[in-house]
């Protein structure tokens, strides 16, 4: 059999895996931080994979790529400009959603303390809509700018319904 080209794969984000056109390819694994709210209205950020990829085409003649189809729905799509210094102070999601930074970096901090630094490629769902106030007046999370420039983000907001208890419910 003679192997005439390499197909590349490449996947949302950048992730980009090359083999030969007819040898088996792995399925990629990805991975998001989750702002999720446990049953006390506390919340929390986690690390979760995506690991539930196929490998097909999104409109022909295009080639396949790994695709991972978490849910269909409603969504609106939001890019949005942080000034320097941005304070984010204490709130919860406006609704589920899905934020990627484009340029700069900036943070979520919990309500349990862990604090996550994100840079562009890196992708956060915040679903922390159920959380509830504690004694010290937080709720949801507080979020900010690092560095003295602006940060750009690109935000998918989502029709989902806000879980509790269920941190990387997409996987």
């Amino acid at each position: 059999m003679r192997i005439s080209f390499f197909l590349a794969v490449v996947c949302i984000l950048g992730f980009t895996r090359i083999a030969h056109a007819d040898s088996p390819l792995p399925r990629p694994t990805m991975w998001y931080w989750h702002n999720w709210t446990d049953h006390e209205g506390v919340s929390h950020m986690t690390r979760c994979p995506v690991r539930n990829f196929d490998l097909k085409t999104m409109s022909k003649p295009a080639g396949p790529q790994w695709q991972d189809r978490l849910r269909e729905g409603q969504s609106q799509v939001i890019f949005t400009v942080q000034p320097a210094h941005w304070d984010g102070s204490w709130h919860p999601d406006p609704k589920v959603q899905w934020i990627i930074p484009l340029k700069g970096s900036w943070y979520v901090t919990a309500m349990d303390g862990k604090k996550v630094v994100m840079g562009p490629g890196e992708v956060s769902l915040g679903e922390d809509q159920m959380s509830r106030r504690d004694t010290q007046g937080h709720i949801g999370h507080f979020a900010g700018n690092v560095g003295d420039d602006p940060v750009e983000l690109f935000v998918i907001q989502t029709d989902e319904i806000p879980t509790v208890g269920q941190p990387c419910r997409f996987k």
